[in-house]
């Protein structure tokens, strides 16, 4: 019997995404403690909370392959998380503006019958415009972003921000990278197709 698939997330866009695949999936709330450690580089942030977001819901489904994914928005080592207002979303797009930010989303398919973790990171660079005032509230008033890493939907109208992208997977920035998850899967054989 192939192994049960567990969601460790919570993200509507995370649920998603993975619903492309059309595999069955159970989602698990992994409560993990976001709090970088003092020192910890972004992307090692990001790694670290996508496997102890996996394991944290192992204990509940020690037969299944549970997926964990994080995502930080760094620039020069500094991170930017969800805004989660009006304001710090206003501070955040205007810090960002004519910058490049690595969104890197981290992804960790954990074995729980082993204990075997397969983790990755996939960055993607995306590039904003010089942004005015107006359109810096124009957008928000129109698509409030504060739930997203950044201040900015790319798969919605924040694509109207963005002076460009650089990546390999497209999905990575929306959450989870699924041409990675493809190949994890396939590793732990589940057949994608």
């Amino acid at each position: 019997m192939p192994q049960k698939l567990i969601l460790a997330s919570t993200s509507p866009y995370r649920r998603e995404l993975l619903g492309r695949l059309g595999l069955p999936f159970e989602i698990a709330n992994p409560r993990v403690d976001e709090t970088p450690l003092p020192g910890e580089a972004p992307e090692s942030l990001a790694l670290r909370l996508a496997e102890a977001k996996a394991r944290a819901v192992a204990a509940d489904h020690p037969d299944a392959l549970i997926i964990g994914s994080d995502q930080v928005a760094t620039v020069d080592g500094e991170i930017y998380g969800k805004p989660g207002s009006h304001d710090n979303a206003v501070a955040q797009l205007r810090t960002l503006s004519g910058r490049t930010v690595n969104f890197f989303t981290a992804l960790c398919v954990l074995d729980a019958r082993s204990g075997e973790a397969d983790v990755r990171g996939v960055p993607t660079l995306v590039g904003f415009r010089e942004l005015t005032d107006d359109e810096i509230e124009n957008y928000l008033r129109r698509e409030p972003a504060y739930n997203c890493a950044g201040s900015a939907k790319s798969e919605g109208l924040g694509v109207a921000l963005l002076s460009s992208m650089r990546g390999d997977d497209p999905t990575a920035l929306v959450g989870l990278p699924l041409i990675a998850l493809c190949d994890m899967l396939r590793r732990h054989g589940v057949a994608v197709l």
